[in-house]
């Protein structure tokens, strides 16, 4: 059965979509944001996102060969030692609080001149960012109709009733003069 097994093609052979996945991640760890196609984008997300977890596994790790266990993995997957070594030493701190979505895709709303391809900036999500909070659920289509039918009614009422002569403003005090 072929269950769980899509994944964003690109249009290349398998080698050469490992390659450029891995050439992408390189990219995305040593630079923090890449400009790139929206579908490449969709495609390096899992792909990165699943070597930060392996960063932050051998950081939690408390034997040495476990922690180099996990480096191997990520380089196989990576195959950049200097971005690995980054990854691995100084970025994986900035995820220790977060369960997932390490990276944000941002659609530019362009496309490229030669081909037409929408564009779309990935970049990592800072330590201290909240991110989206969930909504507490749909609101009913039925309740949300009659509230407006009954605001609606009493700005009708509102304009229809006779309006009442505005009070005139209070006059400020006038000072008396000291001297």
């Amino acid at each position: 059965m072929r269950h769980n097994k899509h994944h964003a093609s690109l249009g290349v052979t398998r080698e050469h979509r490992a390659a450029m996945l891995s050439n992408m991640a390189a990219s995305l760890i040593m630079h923090g944001r890449i400009q790139t196609t929206l579908t490449k984008a969709k495609a390096l997300r899992p792909f990165v996102e699943k070597v930060i977890t392996k960063a932050k596994r051998a950081a939690a790790k408390t034997e040495k060969k476990d922690q180099i266990h996990l480096r191997r993995l990520a380089l196989a997957d990576v195959r950049n030692e200097d971005a690995v070594t980054k990854l691995f030493n100084e970025l994986h701190t900035e995820f220790a609080n977060r369960n997932g979505g390490y990276t944000r895709i941002y659609k530019l709303g362009q496309r490229r001149i030669s081909d037409a391809a929408e564009l779309a900036l990935v970049e990592f999500v800072k330590a201290d960012d909240p991110g989206y909070k969930k909504s507490k659920g749909k609101k009913s289509g039925r309740g949300r109709k009659r509230a407006d039918r009954k605001d609606a009614g009493s700005a009708e009422a509102a304009a229809a009733a006779p309006a009442e002569p505005a009070a005139e403003p209070a006059k400020p005090a006038e000072a008396e003069p000291k001297g």
